[in-house]
C-alpha cells in the first residue's frame, strides 16, 4: 500500500497519509486565499484513520467555514506552514495541505470549489470539475 510523507517549511512535524486519497480538492474560497498566501489551496483529503502525526507537537485554530461549520487547522509553531485540518462538516476526512507532500508527479486535483471567487486570470482544465461554491455530498 502506498504511503506518503507530508512535512512543514522546518520538518518540525511530518505526517504519514496511508493510501490513495479519498479527493483532491482546488479551493479558491477567499478564507483559503488568506490562509495559503496564494490564489487557491489545494487540500489532499483522506480518511482521518489513514493519517497519523509521525512528529512534532502541532498548534492549533479552529473557525467557522462557509458551510457554516467549524474546521479546526494545524500548523508548525516554529516556520507557520499550515499542514492539515479537520472539517466538521466531514468528520470522516482529513484535508492535508498538497503542497507539504514536497511531489511534483503528485496527481491533480478533482474538482474546483468555490469557483466564484476565483482570480480571473487563472484558467482551469476543462476536464476538471467546478462548482461555485461546496461540491454537492457524495453518494
Amino acid at each position: 500500500m502506498i504511503s506518503r510523507i507530508a512535512r512543514c517549511h522546518c520538518g518540525d512535524i511530518e505526517l504519514t497519509c496511508v493510501g490513495e486519497p479519498r479527493k483532491i480538492s482546488m479551493c479558491h474560497c477567499l478564507e483559503c486565499q488568506r490562509r495559503t498566501g496564494s490564489a487557491f489551496s489545494i487540500a489532499v483529503f483522506y480518511q482521518r484513520e489513514k493519517v497519523s502525526v509521525e512528529r512534532g507537537d502541532p498548534h492549533s485554530f479552529e473557525r467557522q467555514s462557509a458551510s457554516g461549520r467549524p474546521v479546526k487547522f494545524h500548523f508548525c509553531a516554529r516556520c507557520g506552514s499550515n499542514l492539515y485540518w479537520l472539517p466538521d462538516r466531514m468528520p470522516h476526512l482529513v484535508g492535508v495541505a498538497a503542497g507539504a507532500f514536497a511531489d511534483p508527479d503528485f496527481p491533480m486535483p478533482d474538482q474546483s470549489v468555490w469557483t466564484r471567487d476565483k482570480h480571473g486570470w487563472l484558467a482551469l482544465p476543462e476536464c476538471m470539475a467546478q462548482h461555485d461554491a461546496n461540491p454537492p455530498p457524495r453518494a
